[in-house]
């Protein structure tokens, strides 16, 4: 599947993860039981749907082979087939953290994704 996937996340969560070394998941994936992630082609209605008007984010970049078999890509959204890790995110596994600002017109203004 995708080489790059991406994690959107609150910005203290996040240092939370940095400290302890790997990250287990916002309440969200705790309540669902696997941490959700979203391909580039996603990752913008993600942001739209589920994080509208928040900017103490960050995007996440992961690559998706360092996961490993933990990574499933299951159905979701409209039949969409997302990326979902059944286990922690290992920080090796993090190519790179980049805040996730909001725009004038209130939505997320993304860098270019791979």
């Amino acid at each position: 599947m995708d080489a790059t996937i991406y994690k959107i996340c609150d910005s203290a969560l996040w240092r939370e993860a940095e400290c302890a070394g790997v990250f287990a998941g916002a309440p969200v994936d705790h309540a669902d039981g696997f941490i959700h992630f979203s391909t580039a082609a996603q990752v913008a209605e993600t942001a739209a749907r589920h994080f509208a008007g928040r900017g103490d984010l960050l995007l996440i970049t992961v690559d998706a082979a360092a996961l490993g078999s933990a990574l499933r890509y299951e159905p979701s959204r409209g039949g969409q087939l997302f990326p979902h890790l059944y286990g922690t995110l290992p920080l090796s596994a993090v190519r790179g953290v980049r805040p996730l600002p909001l725009g004038a017109d209130g939505k997320h203004m993304f860098p270019e994704l791979a």
